[in-house]
């Protein structure tokens, strides 16, 4: 399988309870990843991450979804073609 370039934004609300669950799953696919920026947005009460990675479709779906089921996480992807 081609490997593809994506875009993931992870929205992270309740930051104390999801971070360490955010945190386990993007070391756990550290391989992939090729830069993370993440910024607090405390007027909203929430934490934003950004991801680029670099992987087959089925690592980058591998990632998105263990993200997206932690409560209080919401995330999207753009994959390259």
């Amino acid at each position: 399988m081609q490997n593809r370039i994506a875009v993931i934004g992870i929205i992270v609300g309740q930051r104390e309870n999801a971070a360490k669950h955010v945190n386990a799953v993007l070391s756990e696919h550290a391989n992939i990843i090729v830069g993370r920026m993440g910024i607090p947005y405390h007027e909203r009460g929430l934490s934003v991450i950004s991801l680029i990675v670099d992987g087959t479709t089925d690592e980058i779906g591998a990632l998105t979804g263990k993200l997206g089921n932690i409560p209080s996480v919401k995330v999207k992807s753009a994959i390259t073609l």
